[in-house]
């Protein structure tokens, strides 16, 4: 495993088991990448609640609850999809954050946006942000880096979070 991966994954299991923090997770083109390497260290039973693969629009509907209406104005691939995927997961765990990927790795155009677009969203009680990335390597290239960066956001927020309490976010 990468050092910089690895390091991210030894925070991110640090950090949540430190303040008692729970995750879930909600993938779409990252396929269960990220609820891999969340457990390939020991301990993420401590904190990780559940991942889903809601690789397609239905099952993004039906098992998340994802709205009809936000994928048939925005696309699966979008922010409004990102941000609905982790409210839902959450919502439906009762953790305290959770994280979703939607985007397009390639090789082709999907909905009209290119490869390499990816949306990530990172979700608690109080917040819920979004970030774009835009990708430029192959498929499998994206998808490790759509991980990587997905990580690394769940991290930068969690860390904030342990120090600054916000106002609680009302779309949550």
């Amino acid at each position: 495993m990468k050092k910089k991966l690895l390091e991210t994954i030894e925070k991110i299991h640090a950090l949540f088991k430190q303040n008692g923090f729970t995750l879930s997770v909600a993938e779409s083109c990252t396929g269960g990448f990220i609820s891999h390497l969340i457990t390939t260290l020991p301990g993420a039973s401590n904190f990780f609640e559940a991942g889903v693969v809601s690789y397609s629009a239905n099952a993004k509907k039906s098992l998340l609850r994802v709205s009809p209406d936000c994928i048939v104005q925005y696309g699966i691939v979008s922010e409004q999809t990102a941000r609905e995927m982790a409210e839902k997961i959450r919502r439906l765990t009762k953790t305290d954050f959770s994280l979703s990927t939607t985007g397009n790795l390639g090789p082709d155009v999907l909905e009209g946006k290119e490869r390499g677009l990816v949306y990530i969203a990172v979700c608690t009680e109080r917040i819920a942000t979004t970030k774009k990335l835009r990708l430029k390597g192959t498929r499998e290239k994206n998808r490790e880096d759509a991980a990587l960066l997905a990580l690394q956001f769940l991290l930068e927020i969690a860390e904030k979070q342990e120090t600054h309490q916000p106002e609680k976010c009302n779309s949550c």
